[in-house]
């Protein structure tokens, strides 16, 4: 079966719930956003309870979970701004 390998990038404090900057995923052909995210969410627990504020882009454009990854695709999940 084809697959897709994109490399996820973590940001900020997320790089301490996950205990690494950066990991390579490798899923079916055909794969969207939401699918890593999910396999994502298996793998590190606690990136979960961020779900619904989490932002996600791929190269430099925010997308949706129903973007369709791409080979080589580099995706960047950041936990919500903060300001002040």
């Amino acid at each position: 079966m084809p697959t897709v390998t994109v490399r996820v990038q973590f940001w900020s404090y997320f790089k301490e719930l996950t205990g690494c900057t950066q990991t390579n995923e490798e899923l079916p052909k055909g794969a969207t956003l939401g699918d890593l995210i999910g396999r994502l969410h298996t793998r590190f627990p606690k990136l979960a309870a961020l779900d619904k504020s989490t932002l996600v882009a791929v190269g430099v454009e925010y997308q949706g979970r129903a973007y369709l990854l791409q080979d080589g695709d580099e995706v960047s999940l950041f936990p919500p701004v903060q300001g002040g």
